[in-house]
């Protein structure tokens, strides 16, 4: 059965949502602070993990932060649920390797498209065609088994939802891609579902990471009007 995590300091919230999810079938776990959610997923590490930000103690940025350097927790996905809502903290919560990002007030029928979606991506089924070992496109080359991307600057080590954005674009190279159609291809949200702004987001942050200069990208390019496409030379 699948588990799911819910760290969440207030409790009404969170029975709200354990109650959702076990109606849907899942196993639900609760903790009431970060470093509770830390010792919980260590224990028993569950398949993703939705996340506050704001808690006493240890905020939702540092649990994933620590999530993302632990070996053992590195790949599970984080989907942020959280009053701070602002541009900022989306990217704020992105860079530190969230999947998604949900505002409060929140509809929990939305909360549970985007987490069967997390989960569709991130337990692919037996029948998904395996993986390259590595994709090269122009001057970016992709491992495909350790997630790093090498530009000719530097080599960087990209979390999940990153690999995952790139590797969808770096597969179709040339092709460009609407915001809309990378929620459906890469998030595997339904029609009309998730915000166009959650890629865009996701954009900036990689762009942060692997250009020379993030406002001028080489690599990662915007064609205005249509969307997105990797540089091929």
């Amino acid at each position: 059965m699948t588990t799911i995590l819910v760290v969440d300091d207030d409790d009404i919230v969170a029975k709200s949502i354990e109650l959702s999810l076990r109606r849907q079938g899942f196993n639900v776990l609760i903790a009431h602070t970060g470093v509770e959610g830390l010792k919980t997923a260590r224990r028993a590490p569950p398949d993703l993990i939705i996340l506050d930000v704001i808690m006493p103690g240890m905020d939702g940025f540092e649990v994933c932060r620590q999530l993302r350097e632990d070996p053992l927790l590195s790949d599970i996905p984080v989907l942020f649920l959280t009053a701070r809502g602002k541009t900022e903290d989306k990217i704020a919560g992105f860079r530190v390797g969230a999947d998604d990002y949900l505002s409060k007030p929140f509809n929990l029928e939305e909360m549970i498209l985007r987490v069967k979606a997390i989960l569709r991506r991130t337990q692919p089924s037996a029948s998904a065609r395996p993986r390259p070992r590595q994709l090269q496109v122009g001057q970016l080359t992709l491992d495909c088994r350790t997630y790093e991307l090498t530009t000719p600057e530097k080599r960087v080590l990209l979390t999940p939802i990153q690999f995952d954005l790139l590797y969808h674009l770096m597969s179709h190279p040339g092709e460009i891609f609407s915001p809309e159609r990378l929620l459906r291809e890469v998030w595997d949200y339904p029609y009309d579902a998730g915000s166009p702004e959650l890629v865009r987001v996701h954009v900036r942050n990689i762009r942060e990471r692997i250009e020379p200069d993030p406002r001028n990208p080489t690599y990662l390019r915007t064609v205005p009007g249509h969307g997105y496409t990797i540089a091929t030379e």
